[in-house]
């Protein structure tokens, strides 16, 4: 019997995609449950009841991706963590970035523009660039370059 494959390694791209987004779906329903507790029931203010969900989900995904997807791959640097937080600000960022264009830009105020921009095409497009920025930046496989392919 052969030992597990690898992802970018003997293990193709579809099953490092389909941890990654196993792990995402995780530390989304964290942030999501802490941020509606955090505002609600404890009554913190917006900011600092996303602040504090947002850590929160950045801990599962990271915690996720180094046990799960990228569990044989070796963290880059001596801080991985800080590295992968910072990956996921840059998602964030993309997010925001894409709600404000459609909204302030583009004149589209409507909720269900801002839901399409900043949760639909801002959230796919923070997706991609976590994807890469995790198996770039925070996970090293020796046999993968951190390109798409391996």
């Amino acid at each position: 019997m052969s030992p597990p494959a690898r992802p970018g390694r003997g293990a193709p791209l579809g099953r490092e995609l389909l941890g990654f987004a196993v792990t995402g779906l995780f530390a989304y329903a964290t942030d999501l449950a802490l941020f509606t507790c955090l505002r609600g029931p404890a009554g913190l203010d917006p900011l600092t009841a996303k602040a504090l969900s947002f850590v929160a989900g950045c801990s599962v995904a990271y915690a996720g991706n180094a046990l799960g997807t990228y569990r044989h791959a070796r963290p880059r640097g001596p801080r991985p963590y800080a590295v992968f937080f910072a990956v996921n600000l840059a998602g964030a960022a993309v997010q925001l970035l894409c709600l404000a264009v459609s909204h302030y830009g583009l004149g589209l105020t409507s909720q269900r523009a801002d839901t399409v921009s900043g949760a639909g095409v801002g959230m796919a497009l923070a997706t991609v660039l976590r994807f890469w920025g995790t198996r770039t930046w925070v996970f090293r496989d020796e046999g993968r370059n951190g390109s798409w392919t391996g």
